[in-house]
């Protein structure tokens, strides 16, 4: 799992019909310590994440084990929203 920040959101209104009805947002990753790692990811999100919310993603086969993405063709899915993080 990676660490991200949403920073925005994608619209594709022509896209493969198994992503009908999934919110896709665009999210910066970030180090353990909450800092931008200069790379991107568009994840589909399916805990109702909001702009700027620190969120978990999952990626590779494992975004695809989601009850809502289980069959579509997905590399990156927002699973949690961050309260906190402690680094010790």
């Amino acid at each position: 799992m990676k660490l991200g920040k949403v920073v925005g959101t994608v619209v594709a209104t022509r896209k493969d019909p198994r992503l009908t009805g999934l919110k896709l947002l665009v999210v910066a990753t970030l180090t353990p310590e909450q800092e931008f790692d200069g790379a991107y990811e568009v994840a589909v999100d399916t805990v109702s994440a909001g702009f700027k919310e620190t969120v978990l993603i999952c990626t590779g086969s494992s975004a695809r084990m989601t009850e809502r993405t289980e069959k579509a063709p997905v590399d990156a899915t927002i699973v949690g929203i961050v309260d906190t993080v402690n680094l010790d």
